[in-house]
């Protein structure tokens, strides 16, 4: 009796695994493909083509995205975020386009100016997808549309300009500059809207550049001088003002106090007139005599002489007012007290002066 050993068959051999059972469950599925089961390969390959087409049906377009969906080459529709359906490919396609960033465009490009210059500017230009269809279908390259109508409409707008115009306004020219564009893009049907334009700087070139900063550095003098003045006019004017105001009040002042001074003199000589209508000797008198007082009020009176004569003065009356000073004879010592300063009397009715040390003349 021959003894057998573990795990084999009478003959020592290793038992044979059955395929067709337990281990990997598609191995019967294996086995029936490799046995020609043409019904079963026709059903799972109909299984396939249905879950391909299935997945090819459903879209899903992200927030940022939009969907431009073709039959058949030809525009249907377009797909809004979410998940969305479509026919199956062959029959519709999906192109996904971002629809809200912002996309950016710079280049520095030196432009001739009116002025026959050169200039060096730089061009940022922001844009956005704002029509996905024509984005798409609209022109074979909307970016590359945008970037030549971008040099197109800033080349215009700074050759119809000077240097200093160019380089001082920029805003302006922008400003155009995004208009011009954005008719453009529309015109050819590019889908894209600019959202900004702007010439963050514009140079010459460099054999000029030393020239060219002389000429900035002297226009910055320029606007400081003009600040500089601005502020001292702000400072002197109100002042002027306010002195011409104080010189004002004070000639106004002295034109009430004369006007009233010359009317008080006005009045009192009218009053005067009507004196001497009635009086007239009378009146003369009275008048010469308050002169010869407010004259010689506060003044001390001397009438001197030398060694041989003295001056005699008659005081004009009513009966002789002509009289004039007589001159005698007299003795030596004749003295009188010393002045202290020179007076001048004037006879009334007479027109010589005799001053004081006069001696017979």
């Amino acid at each position: 009796m021959a003894w057998n050993l573990p795990g084999r068959d009478s003959n020592n051999d290793k038992p044979k695994r059955n395929k067709g059972s337990g281990g990997n469950p598609f191995s019967g599925l294996f086995n029936r493909l490799q046995g020609g089961d043409p019904a079963g390969i026709g059903r799972w390959v109909g299984i396939a083509v249905v879950l391909a087409l299935l997945m090819s049906s459903v879209v899903l377009v992200t927030e940022q995205q939009r969907g431009v969906v073709v039959r058949f080459g030809q525009y249907v529709r377009t797909m809004q975020p979410g998940p969305n359906l479509k026919l199956p490919w062959p029959f519709e396609r999906v192109t996904k386009v971002n629809a809200t960033a912002i996309n950016t465009y710079s280049e520095s490009v030196p432009i001739l100016t009116r002025d026959e210059n050169i200039v060096t500017v730089e061009i940022n230009v922001q844009y956005r997808i704002s029509n996905p269809e024509r984005y798409v279908f609209g022109t074979r390259d909307a970016v590359d549309m945008l970037k030549q109508a971008a040099l197109s409409a800033v080349r215009e707008q700074v050759g119809h300009s000077d240097l200093d115009t160019v380089l001082g306004a920029r805003n302006a020219l922008a400003v155009t500059s995004r208009a011009n564009l954005q008719r453009s893009l529309d015109a050819y049907r590019t889908g894209l809207v600019v959202t900004e334009l702007n010439l963050p700087n514009a140079r010459p070139p460099e054999e000029v550049k030393p020239a060219f900063d002389d000429v900035n550095s002297a226009q910055q003098d320029k606007d400081r001088l003009i600040s500089e003045a601005r502020a001292y006019a702000a400072k002197v004017v109100p002042e002027a003002r306010g002195a011409a105001a104080r010189t004002r009040t004070i000639a106004e002042g002295y034109k009430t106090t004369e006007i009233a001074r010359a009317s008080g003199d006005a009045d009192r000589f009218n009053a005067l007139v009507t004196q001497y209508k009635v009086a007239p000797e009378a009146t003369r008198t009275r008048m010469w005599l308050e002169t010869m007082q407010g004259v010689l009020a506060n003044n001390r009176k001397v009438v001197g002489a030398d060694s041989k004569q003295i001056l005699n003065f008659s005081l004009p009356t009513a009966a002789a007012t002509s009289a004039a000073p007589t001159q005698t004879t007299a003795p030596a010592a004749v003295v009188a007290t010393e002045p202290t300063s020179t007076e001048t009397i004037r006879p009334a009715r007479q027109g010589r002066t005799l001053d004081r040390g006069e001696t017979g003349r």
